[in-house]
């Protein structure tokens, strides 16, 4: 603007004195006005190619509870993008390209939230797929920061849950404009008006601005792969909804694409056979190149120097390696060992002393529930496992703080055990599983939860829990009873439309929340849906919260387990070992029908001597063990109990340093 209005005057200034100026005074300023021009033009084409480049990118997050389709709905997108070259390439990928995790398969939810881009025209839409479990919310906050918008993904018939609301929350906090997706459009009992009536009232609850509530609607069917601006207009591909991607999420707001003005805050990190620790990014501002001195700037940390390896942009679902990455774009880069997520990439040319400030790191909620991971003691350890040594396991565990923001890890009084805290129980067995299929061997204690003091108060609070849990009503009575048991307070109860289903909602402190899934699930025979996520830090109940109504059956003695003692046994309760494992003296082998705990002989021989009984002929048969999963054994813990976790086995048992002493030991 400065340089057209120097050119502007010089242009007055010249029609102004060629009546009384000489020639060459006139000719003198034709040819400054030229340049001056010049330069406007050279400006305004260098910005509006900057612009240009920008309007051509998208950064989007897609957000949703777990289980509504955000996945198969970013797989639909991909597929019809042209990132597969024929249906064989579609079939080696598999149903869910972005679920690649062999826990996220098995599971059938997302853990990891993942990067990839794909262009619809001439526009490059960088999309980031995240998790929906409220226990991994902290993949959630950090993605946000690399988007300019989200997808806000909703189930057609259930409309928002609560981890709806907290993601939802943390996207309007940041200014973003929602893309709303009612997505698997075609459950027959879907209601699409009703749902986004229901998204409405929650974007009014949490606050949100006029041009935030004024937000754009697309109907989809993930599986299906098709999208529609109306519920019964469906098209027959993805068309609508990358069209409302285009017109509704803003493209990137960029300040300046200088060098010197770089800022690009590091909000993931990956690991590379080759090349190492990569760290990915957003460019906030300037530009960045291969080769270039840079530095890693914190606000609370030192700057680190060094200088850009290879420098890559997302491409499908791989990378491509580039020479240079402008404002607007994720890229991802190496030759920087010592990246932390939080830090801000600046330029260090010269000596830095042109570098931008730092950009605020991210801010992740604090964790809820802690349990301790250490060395296997047990008399079985050390037969399966490859990593046994608490260096190990400490070198283990503070390599997944480099990615892992939500998770912390501290030091205990125990040279050779660790407290591991997170985000909830599925957090910390996620970990605890990935650790056990790498070859560790560690012995993990019973999950408790994060108390904290209110500084105002000066009391003691703990987490609570909103939980909604759908189930069918003749089990209304024994899901409400087991809630009050955990000193849950009802918040609402009704009646589902459509499906017939009734939907219980709770406040229940986390310490209540510990074991509750199995005996829902118990008690609704298998047909319980449960939703829980943090609700608030709350004043601390008095007292112990019951967690399990029934003792354990502990093994006598070491040894075999024979059918002749299994026989004997399973009259005592249910049975979790099989003729043939290998026990020890304190080993859990059952759950006692009653409460307290009761050791049995599984290991007893049958006598082989030459008498003769009544009873000789009459044989019992062995009933079944119960098949045990890594989260159903931290469920079953008590406070007194250990997990035992190898490759292969899992093994529970009392905790031998909180068995009481007998008479005459120290």
């Amino acid at each position: 603007l400065a340089l057209a209005l120097v050119a502007l005057q010089n242009v007055v200034l010249t029609a102004a004195f060629t009546g009384t100026c000489s020639p060459t005074f006139v000719k003198m300023q034709r040819k400054n006005t030229a340049m001056s021009m010049s330069a406007v033009v050279e400006a305004t084409t260098e910005s509006s190619s900057s612009e240009a480049i920008v309007d051509k990118i998208r950064n989007i997050a897609v957000i949703a509870h777990v289980d509504h389709g955000k996945t198969t709905l970013v797989d639909a997108l991909i597929q019809q993008s042209g990132v597969f070259r024929d249906q064989t390439q579609i079939d080696e990928a598999g149903e869910r390209v972005m679920d690649s995790e062999d826990q996220e398969r098995e599971r059938g939810i997302t853990i990891l939230a993942k990067n990839l881009a794909v262009v619809r025209g001439d526009t490059k839409i960088n999309i980031m797929d995240t998790p929906g479990h409220a226990d991994f919310g902290g993949e959630v906050e950090r993605v946000l920061n690399m988007a300019d918008g989200v997808l806000l993904v909703v189930d057609s018939v259930e409309g928002p849950k609560p981890q709806t609301r907290f993601v939802l929350d943390k996207a309007l906090k940041k200014g973003m404009q929602a893309l709303v997706v009612v997505n698997k459009i075609d459950r027959p009992a879907a209601r699409p008006d009703f749902v986004v009536d229901k998204v409405f009232d929650l974007f009014c609850e949490l606050g949100a601005s006029d041009d935030q509530t004024d937000f754009r609607v697309v109907y989809a069917s993930g599986l299906q792969g098709i999208a529609g601006d109306e519920p019964d207009a469906m098209a027959d591909d993805m068309g609508p909804l990358f069209d409302a991607i285009m017109e509704s999420i803003d493209p990137p707001k960029i300040e300046s694409t200088e060098p010197d003005k770089l800022q690009a805050l590091v909000s993931n990190i990956v690991f590379d056979t080759f090349k190492g620790k990569m760290g990915i990014a957003r460019v906030t501002n300037g530009s960045v190149k291969a080769g270039q001195a840079v530095a890693l700037a914190h606000p609370d940390k030192t700057k680190k120097t060094g200088r850009l390896g290879n420098l890559f942009v997302f491409d499908n679902l791989g990378q491509t390696e580039v020479q240079e990455a402008k404002a607007g774009e994720i890229i991802m880069f190496a030759g920087l060992g010592d990246v932390e997520i939080g830090d801000t990439l600046v330029t260090n040319e010269n000596a830095g002393a042109n570098a931008a400030e730092p950009l605020p790191p991210i801010a992740v909620e604090q964790p809820t529930v802690r349990m301790t991971l250490g060395v296997n003691k047990s008399p079985l350890s050390g037969r399966e496992g490859k990593f046994l040594t608490s260096r190990m396991i400490r070198d283990r565990l503070v390599s997944e703080l480099d990615r892992n923001v939500a998770l912390q890890v501290a030091e205990t009084d125990s040279a050779d055990r660790y407290e591991v805290s997170g985000r909830g129980q599925l957090h910390l067995t996620v970990l605890i599983e990935t650790m056990r299929r790498e070859g560790y061997e560690l012995e993990v204690g019973p999950p408790t939860v994060i108390y904290k003091e209110n500084e105002e108060t000066g009391q003691t609070e703990e987490p609570w829990e909103s939980v909604e849990i759908r189930v069918p009503e003749e089990f209304v009575g024994g899901v409400v009873d087991l809630l009050n048991q955990r000193k849950g307070e009802l918040q609402d109860m009704g009646i589902e439309d459509g499906e017939g289903m009734s939907i219980v909602k709770y406040l229940v402190p986390t310490r209540g929340m510990l074991g509750l899934r199995s005996a829902l699930l118990t008690a609704s025979r298998g047909t319980a849906l449960i939703d829980s996520v943090f609700d608030s830090y709350r004043p601390r109940i008095q007292g112990e919260i019951q967690a399990r109504d029934k003792g354990s059956l502990l093994a006598f003695a070491d040894g075999t387990v024979t059918s002749f003692g299994l026989e004997g046994a399973q009259d005592r309760g249910k049975m979790f070992a099989s003729p043939g494992d290998e026990v020890y003296k304190g080993m859990i082998v059952g759950i006692h029908q009653r409460p307290g705990d009761l050791e049995v002989n599984v290991c007893k021989q049958k006598a082989l001597t030459n008498m003769r009984s009544a009873t000789k002929g009459i044989t019992v048969g062995i009933t079944a063990p119960i098949e045990m999963s890594l989260d159903a054994c931290v469920e079953y813990l008590a406070a007194d109990e250990i997990l035992e976790v190898t490759p292969s086995k899992m093994r529970m048992s009392k905790n031998p340093s909180m068995w009481p002493k007998k008479k005459g030991q120290k």
